[in-house]
């Protein structure tokens, strides 16, 4: 088992199966996104520079996407809080993971990294 499995299945169920299908979702939008671990949790990068980290809350452990150039990228739902650059997207475990938003904002990640 490598370091990648290892992250996911040492994450508690909901957040378990959460992150393995974001790691799916994620993988399968572009076939130049590759996945490594940095930091202790999973990185997708495209051509070599990072979109999106996979982590999660410290307080209520729920899952959120990290997006590196989240300053770049504008959508409502997408939370700034304290940081200066990245910001994040909350995935509620529990629910069915809203795939054409994720994959909206992972294009548009895509873009600023080509453009």
């Amino acid at each position: 088992m490598n370091d990648k499995d290892t992250f996911y299945l040492n994450q508690p169920e909901p957040n378990s199966s959460c992150f393995l299908a974001l790691r799916s979702l994620l993988i399968d939008v572009h076939p130049e996104i590759e996945e490594t671990i940095k930091y202790g949790m999973p990185c997708f990068s495209f051509r070599k520079k990072p979109l999106c980290y996979l982590w999660k809350d410290k307080k209520t452990e729920e899952p959120y996407l990290l997006w590196v150039d989240g300053l770049l990228l504008d959508h409502y739902r997408l939370e700034t809080g304290s940081r200066k650059k990245m910001k994040i997207l909350r995935v509620n475990p529990n629910k069915d993971l809203e795939i054409e938003l994720i994959q909206s904002i992972l294009k548009t990640a895509i873009e600023l990294r080509i453009n």
